[in-house]
């Protein structure tokens, strides 16, 4: 499915378009889709003059959101699946798909800069009336009203930033040698953590593979036949249940020859995660988890991967790649006396996969446009010949809604209904009756998988479990449950039986678990007074406000608008009517029990000392979203889980939902992990693991102008060893 990018203001390519029929089974529809001047409009075939008229179109402003979706069987082929929906009103949402990973990101990246331009034409056209700033507005033609866009350089952090990283720390890896062409490199040891991450030492390799990193991706994603071909210790692997479009349950059986004579066979339970970063770097990681419907095999010892993985980063303009593999297991070595040194070396032995991967793409692949790719296709389609007669079933719509309800939001009138459902196009067609996808699975580059034989024996796609909820499974050692909870309505609570501000203690020596203290800031880089010209950052030198309180707590229910409920340390503060100004980031992980950790920063100085702050307190939303920028760090814990957070700036609100609450002496920012499905993956890994990590944060206005540029700090913070078991239960 080709795109084309012909300028910097236009995006153009098939697409497919993603619909629920009246079972709430998905359907596509194959349509041509043209981003130009913020109007994004659909065509049935390839316009041949920029005067044919659209089936549909619309005018995208920056109410406008781009989540990932991740990849989805729709109609028994795997698509790559984003979700445009309206800030405003979650009921109006565009489902899309892409042949590849790579297509869904170049579109996410356009429609996401779209949204900031209209947000800044919107500053601009101070005289358009409000009527005209709806998100999004149906029209019949392309002779519809354009918004005239204007010359802005987009200055996220994801985008211009040319670091691998925001924070000043320590090597985490040390080389120790070198085999097969490939650099190896164990973990660097923790003074503090007296042996507890060396008992099965953590191991990398890193060598260089001449393919791109979205063939490679999906050669490693692929647990199909072919895999034999590059891996060998791959026996058999099957999906055991598909929780979202980035995170699976796996299992792999090993081949046993390649083990030492006297080990049994293993096998591996694991939970599989991926993402695609912004510059292209795709990251897959693996760990073990227990599930019902894979018990033990028989014949097999069942080894315990405690964190592994690829990173797998383009070069030399994107022909080449950079791929780390990483492995710390448990082999379960029956003698206390073998572990040692029999699983470092079964360990290294493993890792040698990554030179069988690059051979095998200088044999025959290249990259994925390679006839390798068709070949692997039609041998692995050929051995999945017996196929369920029986539909599969798909995933239900997004917002839960029964078909009823669907039908009475169709039905309702222009000024009631965002456009973003007129792009539908449920006028014209019948979902009922699938329409074929007329592209070949070769062009995806990842091998059918999903067999009978090899797929979970339930289908159906359900919401992703909530990671406080994944999370408690793990540490009880428990079964995976399927179904996401939505996030409830916000609810003033009349009588708090917590003091709000006081339920997380501080602890400036870093010695208690589950406390909080502030990092030093000269551990983030921030960008420098000369940034647009050479950018270069600096080590920040101070904050701007003090952290004074935090709060973990656990509800049935979002807990929004913590800074204005009584009893409240803001309140407290707002009855002595002091100067104190209050800056409340409230992070909010939604499952059938929600977590809540909420981080209270105040300054004493008025807020008009300080033009950006005041512009991000008193602007609106989006410019809000446009420039809150989080910087994470976790500076100590698995490999794993450094490597699924990272330590590079990120803008949040075009990542996730914030709402925004502005009290007389306070602005609080409620920030829903659950809005993301690529956070959701991260946050269920890093709660999995809280009690053994420390996380460091700092956040901050970015500044994209020379007058408000150098940045700096707002607040920082660190966080010892957090404890699911002492979040504190609000109770109404």
């Amino acid at each position: 499915m080709e795109v084309s990018q012909n300028d910097s203001c236009r995006m153009e390519g098939w697409l497919y378009l993603i619909r629920p029929n009246r079972f709430g089974l998905q359907y596509s529809r194959k349509r041509y889709f043209v981003l130009h001047d913020l109007l994004f409009k659909s065509y049935k075939s390839n316009p041949v003059t920029n005067t044919e008229d659209p089936v549909r179109s619309a005018v995208i402003d920056s109410c406008i959101r781009v989540t990932d979706n991740g990849r989805e069987s729709i109609q028994r082929k795997g698509v790559f699946i984003f979700t445009l929906y309206n800030a405003s009103n979650h009921n109006d949402q565009l489902k899309l798909g892409a042949n590849s990973p790579e297509e869904a990101a170049r579109w996410i990246q356009a429609l996401q800069e779209a949204a900031l331009k209209a947000d800044m034409n919107k500053r601009t056209a101070v005289d358009r009336p409000r009527r005209d700033l709806r998100s999004l507005r149906l029209n019949c033609s392309n002779k519809s009203h354009h918004l005239n866009s204007i010359g802005w350089t987009f200055c996220s952090s994801s985008v211009a930033d040319a670091t691998t990283s925001d924070v000043v720390a320590p090597a985490s890896w040390t080389i120790f040698g070198c085999q097969n062409g490939l650099r190896l490199f164990k973990e660097a040891k923790d003074r503090e953590s007296h042996g507890k991450w060396n008992d099965h030492p953590a191991i990398m390799a890193v060598g260089v593979v001449d393919g791109t990193s979205e063939a490679i991706f999906q050669t490693l994603m692929s647990l199909g036949p072919s895999r034999s071909e590059w891996d060998f210790c791959h026996y058999k692997g099957s999906v055991i249940e598909h929780l979202d479009g980035h995170t699976d349950i796996v299992h792999k059986l090993l081949r046993q020859d390649w083990l030492p004579w006297s080990m049994r066979k293993r096998d591996l339970l694991l939970q599989r995660y991926w993402r695609r970063e912004d510059d292209g770097t795709y990251v897959i990681l693996y760990h073990s988890v227990f599930h019902q419907k894979c018990p033990c095999q028989k014949g097999y010892v069942r080894a315990c991967l405690k964190s592994g993985g690829y990173v797998i980063t383009p070069v030399n303009q994107k022909k080449q790649s950079v791929v780390k593999h990483m492995l710390a297991i448990d082999w379960r070595f029956w003698k206390s006396n073998l572990q040692t040194s029999s699983a470092r070396y079964i360990t290294i032995h493993m890792l040698g996969r990554l030179a069988a991967l690059r051979e095998l793409f200088i044999a025959k692949l290249g990259d994925c446009s390679s006839s390798y790719f068709l070949e692997e296709h039609v041998r692995d389609k050929k051995l999945q010949q017996v196929e369920e007669v029986e539909v599969e079933i798909q995933t239900i719509v997004e917002n839960g809604k029964k078909m009823a309800d669907m039908e009475e939001e169709v039905a309702k009138t222009p000024s009631e209904h965002a456009s973003l459902m007129g792009l539908n196009d449920a006028s014209d067609e019948f979902f009922d009756v699938s329409e074929p996808l007329d592209y070949d699975q070769s062009e995806n580059g990842w091998p059918s998988d999903f067999g009978p034989e090899m797929y979970s024996q339930d289908t159906r796609h359900a919401r992703l479990s909530s990671a406080a909820g994944f999370v408690k499974k793990l540490h009880d050692l428990a079964v995976h449950k399927r179904g996401y909870v939505d996030l409830q309505e916000k609810a003033k609570e009349d009588a708090l039986l917590c003091h709000y501000g006081s339920t997380l203690p501080k602890d400036p020596t870093f010695n208690l678990p589950c406390s909080w203290a502030q990092t030093d800031p000269s551990t983030f880089l921030i960008r420098g007074e000369t940034y647009l010209e050479d950018r270069k950052k600096i080590k920040a030198k101070g904050t701007l406000m003090q952290m004074v309180a935090a709060d973990w707590l656990k509800s049935d229910k979002r807990e929004d608008d913590l800074g204005g409920r009584p009893g409240s340390i803001v309140q407290k503060y707002a009855a002595k009517g002091g100067p104190e100004f209050f800056f409340i980031v409230n992070i909010q992980v939604p499952g059938s029990t929600t977590y809540t950790l909420a981080l209270y920063y105040m300054m004493d100085t008025p807020i008009e000392n300080v033009p950006l702050l005041e512009s991000f307190v008193k602007g609106d939303d989006a410019f809000r979203n446009s420039r809150f920028k989080l910087i994470p760090y976790i500076s100590k814990g698995p490999w794993i889980v450094k490597q699924s957070v990272g330590k590079k700036a990120c803008l949040v609100g075009p990542a996730l939902e914030i709402n925004y609450f502005r009290g007389k002496n306070y602005l609080e920012l409620d920030i829903d992990v659950g809005s993301s499905t690529v956070a959701r993956g991260v946050v269920s890994l890093v709660v999995g693991y809280l009690s053994n990590l420390v996380i460091e944060m700092a956040f901050l206005v970015q500044a994209n102008t020379p007058e408000e540029l150098p940045e700096y700090l707002l607040a920082t913070c660190r966080l010892n060893h957090l404890d699911i078991s002492k979040a504190v239960q609000v109770k109404p």
